[in-house]
Order: C-alpha cells, then structure tokens, then sequence
C-alpha cells in the first residue's frame, strides 16, 4: 500500500492562475505539458521578485546588491543540485535548456572521440539527441548507430549487446519518450554500456517532471532537463555531469565568466562548473528553477508520479473505448502521454476542433519523425499530463475527441 501523501488536484490547480481562465468560452483543459509546462504562483512571483527587488550581475560586484543577487544564483545551484542528487554543485551547469546540454556533451565531450569512435543512441529520440550527433558524425568521422523499438513503442534492449563495442565511446538515450510516454530501463542501459567501457548521457527533459530522479543511483555519466517542463521558467535547464569529466572536456563557448585570467597569448579557463558557463547567466532563470524545484518536492514526486499514473490509466481505459482511435505507445512502463490517431481524421484537423472546445492537445511529429516513420503516420495528436490535470479533464478530452470524429468523418 503506497504511503506517500494523495494529492489535492482542485489545491494544485488554485496555484495556477492561467488555469483559471477560458479558452473559445469553454475552461482551459490544458494537455500540452510535455511541450512546456504551465507555471505555479510561487515560480511566477519568484521571478517577478527578483526582477522587482534583487536584479543585479552575479560573481562580481563587491556591492550588497550583487552579492546578494549571487547568493540567490548559486543558491538555486545547490538545489538543483539537491533535486538530482549530484555529488557537488561543480557537476551542475547552467544552460538554456536539455538541448543545449545535449549540444553542450556533443561539442565539448565530442572533440575527445576518434575518427572512427562509436555513438549509440535509439530510435525513439527527440530530435535534439540525434542532430547533435549527426553533427559531430559529419565534423569528426565517428560512427552513430541506432538502437530499434518495437511496435509498442521500447527499445529492443537485446539489440543493445550487439550495438555495443571496444569502440563505443557514449550511449545517449531518452529516459522517457515525449512522443510515446515509454519509460525506458535507464539503469538496466547504464551497467551495459560501462560494462562495455562507453560513458552514458541520459535526456530526462520529460522524466524529471513526472517522477524521482537521483543522478547517483542510476550512476549515468550525462543528465539533462528543462526548465519548463518541470513548472520552472523558459531559457533555463541543467546538464549534471561528472566532475571528472567536466574536467578533461574544452568549454563549450568563450566569454565572461569562464575564465580565470586573459592575455592574448593564453587564457586560462575558470574553475567548474563556471568553465562551462559563458557571460551573463539567466540569473532570473535559475532561481525560478529552483522554486520550481522545491514546489516539486513539497508535493513529493513519487506522489507526483502515482497520481498521474492514475490519471494516465484512467484516460488509457477511456480513449480504448472510441471507436476508430488507436494509441501510438503501449508500453507497459509509461509516463503521462497518449499519443494518438483517428481513422480518416488527420490530427492537425483533430486538434484543431477540440480547440475550439478549449481543449490544448498537441498535433505533430513532435520531433520525433524516426518514430512517426516507423508508426506509418504523419503525425499524431498528442494529450500530456501536468500534475494539475484531473479525470474531469480527461471526460472533456474523450467528449470532444467524439466530437471531433463525428464533425470530420
């Protein structure tokens, strides 16, 4: 029997304000959070604070404004650091968001790989994990391999033994799916690939809102998350790396901050993780970041992940039941994303209708058109969960659905 705290769906969704208002003259029905996450009070006043009362550059004025602004930014550093159970606050780095770390690893990680090194990522990645390395492919002659799904939407790990090799220098892999909710065995990926000798980076932009994620028990070697898709401001997101690592990488990018001195004969780079954090951070960012972060942890995210499960599965049985709807994604182990297609409507047309019911589902290949590719589809219609959904959203989602096939078909 679960012991953690049961959620109050109606208190969350008091602390939402966009959640209060209508959309075409119906109530907002928002089910569009793999794509960004709406924002609680306590985030949005967070930022407008700082902005209001401590707005300043960090790391170097001497002035209380500034030091205090600097407090403020490398305290959300610990609690980022906290949330995913880093090892040290050097292993955490400020960036715009998951793809930018992704592209971060690749550039700077990438230059330490061989003509003829090995990158393993999979079929079911967002684009940002797989144009990065068709990038460093391109530039440095490695070799990028691709590990399949099946016709639920997992990977097949036992192709993985075969993928992997004395080459192998990275797997990079999803840990949850955007386009088929599939929850993917990370660790079980994890002890084969250094098993195998290749470090690991994991793209948890969509996991780290859904449910507990500690860096050190699934001992990857890369992780990276959004902002705002975890409740926390746009333009912001982490990269944890090792440490050691972080320390035999080149920076990313040049500038202010991640230097120790200059001449124009040599620059020497700064301490971690500030190597890697070129000029003017997103201070304001990073401190709703952390906001969002302890608003995650006082509703506990293991409460977090069992109330949308049960959100999830409710909304499984219910759209089973529409006739001529088929869900793209079965697997067993999922998030809080249903992906689907109607017979003879196309989703763009779809979403488009139950918009007008005030309804926000996302119509799209979702970045993800290796997946659409071998689904046989052009895009899908997909419903993703925030934790202020409720299964009254989702009795609103099947009538318009209904609605919505009847009107087109």
């Amino acid at each position: 029997m679960r012991q953690e705290k049961r959620l109050d769906v109606q208190a969350i969704r008091a602390q939402f304000p966009i959640l209060q208002q209508q959309e075409n003259g119906r109530p907002l029905v928002y089910l569009d959070s793999a794509a960004t996450a709406q924002k609680p009070l306590c985030v949005i006043e967070a930022l407008d604070r700082y902005y209001r009362e401590q707005n300043a550059n960090v790391h170097r004025g001497v002035y209380g404004l500034s030091e205090r602004a600097t407090e403020l930014y490398e305290g959300a550093r610990e609690t980022l650091r906290a949330f995913l159970n880093a090892r040290s606050t050097r292993e955490i780095v400020f960036v715009r968001g998951a793809t930018e770390g992704i592209n971060l690893v690749a550039s700077s990680f990438g230059q330490l790989l061989q003509p003829g090194d090995e990158v393993i990522i999979s079929e079911m990645e967002h684009h940002s994990n797989i144009v990065p390395w068709q990038l460093l492919r391109d530039r440095f002659d490695i070799v990028l391999k691709v590990l399949p799904i099946n016709d639920v939407g997992e990977l097949q790990l036992d192709a993985l033994d075969a993928l992997l090799s004395e080459r192998t220098r990275l797997v990079a892999i999803t840990h949850m799916s955007n386009a088929l909710g599939t929850i993917n065995p990370v660790k079980a990926i994890v002890d084969k690939a250094h098993a195998a000798g290749a470090k690991v980076l994991l793209d948890g932009a969509q996991a780290v809102p859904h449910m507990p994620v500690n860096v050190q028990t699934l001992e990857c070697d890369f992780y990276v998350l959004s902002g705002h898709k975890m409740y926390g401001p746009t333009g912001i997101g982490v990269l944890y790396a090792r440490e050691e690592l972080l320390e035999k990488m080149p920076p990313y990018q040049g500038g202010g901050d991640m230097i120790y001195s200059v001449t124009f004969e040599k620059t020497e780079y700064n301490v971690l993780p500030y190597k890697f954090e070129a000029g003017t951070p997103h201070i304001a960012g990073a401190i709703g970041l952390a906001e969002a972060a302890k608003w995650m942890e006082q509703l506990g995210r293991q409460a977090i992940f069992h109330y949308e499960h049960d959100v999830l599965t409710y909304a499984t049985e219910q759209l089973q039941e529409i006739e001529g709807l088929r869900i793209i994604g079965t697997s067993e182990h999922k998030g809080g994303v249903i992906s689907f297609i109607v017979d003879g409507a196309h989703p763009h047309d779809m979403a488009t209708l139950m918009d007008q019911d005030g309804i926000a589902v996302r119509a799209s290949h979702h970045c993800t058109m290796p997946v659409m590719q071998h689904f046989n589809v052009p895009a899908t219609v997909r419903a993703s969960l925030g934790v202020y959904n409720s299964k009254e959203d989702i009795d609103r989602l099947v009538a318009s659905i209904n609605e919505a096939r009847d009107m087109l078909l």
